[in-house]
């Protein structure tokens, strides 16, 4: 992206959002104000991939598709970029509706942690996405993991289920899934 695309008075459009393209940085569009966090690392990426590898023989069974980063539109000038996806939408589409979302991932890093436990949360509960996993890595050295499946009930996410290090988180919702945290570091 080029400094002449951010010199830019705010708020942003989704038309001037998608007007940015591709980026070296992920950048995400909240209420009209962008918000950048770096490229995700080797860690990052890894564990992303295996948390969507875990997700999808339940998602394709309940005739749902998986993806990871993928732009996710909540509302009028909310676009998100979620580490992994579950659900239905266009596959030649811009974006992602939420209302066709059952599952959001994000998976924590040195830079999003906080923006993940907290306002993520809470923009996801708020667009209407039922179930949230929320894969929390020991940092800065990514030795353990642990996994939080959380349920909208209202306009928040309770706490479903979650996998200590070295344990196998196992839901029957939002479709069957076994996600062992150990195979979540190999990569």
């Amino acid at each position: 992206m080029t400094d002449a695309k951010l010199d830019h008075p705010a708020p942003y459009t989704e038309a001037e959002y998608f007007a940015l393209g591709v980026t070296d940085a992920r950048i995400e569009l909240i209420d009209g104000s962008l918000w950048s966090s770096p490229s995700p690392g080797m860690p990052h990426q890894g564990i992303c991939w295996q948390v969507l590898t875990a997700l999808l023989p339940g998602a394709r069974a309940a005739g749902l598709r998986g993806v990871m980063t993928i732009n996710l539109r909540l509302g009028p000038e909310r676009v998100l970029n979620p580490d992994v996806v579950v659900g239905q939408w266009d596959r030649l589409g811009l974006f992602a509706e939420a209302s066709g979302i059952a599952l959001v991932a994000e998976v924590g890093s040195p830079h999003t942690t906080c923006v993940d436990r907290l306002l993520k949360r809470h923009l996801y509960a708020a667009a209407g996405i039922d179930w949230y996993l929320l894969v929390e890595p020991a940092l800065p050295d990514w030795a353990t993991v642990t996994v939080r499946l959380l349920h909208r009930e209202g306009d928040q996410y309770v706490e479903a289920a979650v996998a200590q290090p070295g344990e196998t988180l196992v839901s029957a919702e939002p479709f069957p899934f076994e996600m062992h945290t150990t195979d979540l570091l190999d990569f």
